[in-house]
């Protein structure tokens, strides 16, 4: 018995009292229990991506099956202010800094405590020896949490702080490498782009720290913060080169990678990974084939033809994402032009005065850097490329689907890996043929669907998809241009559950009808998913909600199994 909810974004409760093993499945079968922790420790400026960067590590980290959390020092700080002090001002004295918009209205919250306020950039002041002080203590007690969540069972935690210097450093590696068995890998964000810098500075000012600022005076304490921050600057170097730590500097998010002294299977996957990370804008459209002949049939695996209707979808979702590309295209354009208009309209003066006597470390590019558009990008050589490259299994069912779209235009890459999950040897079986003759098997990956490998030579599991999945998931962080990718149940499945951070334990349980195409726009703090579904009757594709669409089967596993056609 199963009922549909939709994912929120927390974990299901639908596993009952199942325990399932720890996801080890990332590395494969050499990666043993007593293998290594890792304590990824960030390193930067303020506004130089490591949010970016550290959400993303996460997520790739934690689909790979390695149990990896992020410990914040800035939430810390502004959750336990009241503990250290609240602020502190430019004298060392303690305030509380609050305004109107923080206070708790009385009546309808009687004795709730009100929020303090959030530190000015004088908290921030390399010569404010309290206020450095207490800075240095939240971190190390955010690092106290994250060992003591690696001794619990954790494998990847992620220090997520500036750590910018190396009195601050020092202090964490001193306290890491009292556990011979926790590695440390620092991660640097190098940012020499002003354009981006400025994004970035806008977001901040939007953040947790100025809520309820006016944002020209939130913008101005934020630049003086960072000009505090750039005083005592140490970048990573010499001093981690002689103690033989292993680090990684991204530049410019990804343009240039420095790794030093990499040694470990996760610290290389960081690296690998964060070398093909980008920040240009565009879509990836995932969607399953058009309805197949063995999809009438309700037979699994197999290589079968279009039916009639998937010939219709195909037609159909050939020119609907050639729409939707071209609309990109002009959105993110007239984007670019707004922001480099309001960057020609700023006065010098303006700037001078928010900056408040800061100086740009390292030297800044010009701001006004050209951008390739989405709708036309370039390759090494600078050679215009198109603006969708269409990804497909090697099977005939989802090949056919993408027919439509001229070779001679676009970029068509059939790909192995994107093949449906292998069912051995019950491929071309029903799944009412596999409980009937094979009861057994059925309720082992009724009860167990992310690790049961069908039988026989070649059989997979959804483990093995991910896998497979691995180098298709690197590839679609390098591109710089749309992709749309034709794939199969298990395939979409498994891309969703990265892009959109969904749990593996709840990933073989997702609803990805036929018919729904998914598009996936990545975002500075995350991906954006839009939902199309396609109405045969009207042959047209209607937007629907995303939150809806993701949702999760749930399985009572305390019930006797019941035949269910779409129970892949």
């Amino acid at each position: 018995m199963s009922t549909l909810t939709p994912y929120n974004g927390s974990p299901v409760p639908y596993l009952g009292s199942l325990h399932l093993p720890i996801q080890r499945y990332g590395p494969g079968s050499n990666y043993q229990e007593d293998d290594h922790k890792l304590v990824v420790v960030m390193v930067g400026l303020p506004a130089r991506g490591k949010s970016y960067i550290v959400k993303k590590l996460k997520r790739y980290l934690s689909w790979l099956g390695f149990n990896t959390k992020i410990f914040n020092v800035g939430d810390r700080r502004r959750r336990v202010a009241d503990d250290y002090g609240n602020g502190i001002n430019d004298a060392g004295n303690a305030t509380t800094m609050r305004d109107t918009h923080t206070a708790v209205p009385s009546e309808a919250n009687a004795g709730v405590k009100a929020r303090p306020r959030r530190h000015s950039s004088a908290f921030f002041d390399p010569n404010n020896d309290k206020a450095r002080a207490i800075r240095n203590m939240v971190a190390m007690d955010v690092l106290d949490d994250l060992i003591l969540w690696l001794k619990s069972g954790g494998q990847v935690a992620i220090h997520d702080a500036t750590n910018s210097t190396i009195l601050r450093r020092r202090a964490i590696l001193n306290r890491l490498q009292r556990d011979p068995e926790i590695k440390v890998l620092f991660v640097e964000s190098i940012c020499n782009d002003q354009r981006i810098i400025d994004r970035n500075i806008k977001l901040k000012t939007n953040g947790p720290d100025y809520v309820g600022m006016d944002p020209v005076a939130a913008e101005a304490d934020f630049r003086a913060r960072l000009c505090n921050y750039e005083c005592a600057y140490n970048p990573l170097g010499e001093y981690e080169e002689h103690r033989d730590v292993q680090y990684c500097k991204i530049i410019d998010v990804g343009k240039k990678v420095i790794a030093y002294n990499i040694q470990g299977y996760i610290e290389s996957q960081c690296v690998f990974y964060l070398m093909n990370i980008n920040l240009h804008p565009r879509i990836i459209f995932i969607t399953r084939h058009g309805q197949s002949e063995d999809n009438v049939l309700g037979r699994i695996g197999g290589d079968a033809n279009l039916s009639e209707k998937g010939r219709k979808f195909a037609a159909t979702l050939t020119e609907f994402v050639k729409q939707k590309i071209a609309a990109f295209a002009e959105r993110t354009l007239a984007e670019q032009q707004q922001e480099e208009d309001e960057e020609r309209q700023r006065p010098l003066s303006d700037s001078i005065a928010l900056a408040n006597g800061h100086s740009h470390y390292p030297p800044a590019t010009s701001s006004l850097h050209e951008y390739p558009t989405s709708s036309e990008t370039s390759s090494v050589d600078g050679t215009p490329q198109p603006s969708l490259e269409i990804w497909t299994s090697m099977l005939k069912r989802a090949m056919q689907t993408a027919e439509g779209f001229d070779p001679d235009v676009y970029t068509i890459r059939h790909l192995r890996a994107l093949n449906e999950i292998y069912a051995g040897k019950r491929e071309g079986m029903t799944y009412k043929e596999i409980m009937e003759q094979y009861p057994d098997e059925f309720e082992a990956r009724r009860k167990n669907k992310f690790y049961y490998r069908y039988p026989g030579i070649g059989g997979e599991s959804y483990a093995d998809v991910v896998q497979k999945l691995q180098p298709i998931i690197v590839e679609l962080e390098r591109k710089r241009h749309s992709v749309m990718i034709v794939g199969h149940r298990a395939v979409v499945r498994t891309l969703l559950s990265y892009l959109m951070e969904i749990p593996t334990t709840h990933m073989p349980d997702m609803e990805v009808p036929l018919g729904y195409v998914y598009a996936c726009e990545p975002r500075p703090f995350g991906n954006h998913l839009t939902v199309w579904k396609y109405l045969e009757d009207k042959d047209c594709f209607v937007e629907i909600d995303a939150k809806s669409a993701l949702q999760i089967r749930q399985t009572n596993l305390m019930t006797p199994p019941a035949y269910d056609q779409d129970s892949t």
